[in-house]
């Protein structure tokens, strides 16, 4: 049913992608499939680069992705139908836009019971769900 299972992981909030990744693993065995699992960094304002080391944007690449591979490692998967990618940008816009590229047929997102400020901007899943192409799935935390 679902060949190619996404699932966008915020590494601040580790956590929260746990059950998703659960739900997106079951998929993924039911259907003999795969998982992708996605991270955003966001992008550093330009006034503020002056600020920065020159060797900022690297480290947080290298840290991101060695943080998401060992996510990657703990799926219960075999190594082959699981793969891991850091992303930079906006989370919604990239989620998207690599579901799209990737020909994703299911995106599995994390997430908790809505704030006050989510409610009134909006939140990354909500676009998401809205926005997206494809089926989506949020499971909630808790």
């Amino acid at each position: 049913m679902y060949k190619s299972i996404l699932v966008p992981v915020d590494l601040a909030e580790a956590d929260l992608a746990a059950p998703a990744i659960t739900a997106a693993v079951s998929f993924a065995e039911t259907s003999g499939g795969t998982v992708r699992l996605i991270y955003v960094r966001s992008l550093v304002p330009i006034t503020y680069m002056e600020f920065v080391p020159a060797e900022f944007d690297t480290e947080q690449q290298s840290e991101a992705e060695a943080k998401l591979a060992e996510i990657a490692a703990g799926v219960a998967l075999p190594p082959e139908r699981v793969s891991a990618k850091v992303l930079v940008g906006s989370v919604y816009g990239e989620v998207l836009a690599e579901a799209e590229a990737s020909g994703t047929d299911l995106i599995v997102i994390g997430s908790h019971e809505p704030g006050m400020l989510a409610y009134v901007i909006g939140s990354n899943a909500s676009t998401i769900v809205r926005r997206a192409k494809c089926s989506v799935l949020v499971v909630r935390s808790g």
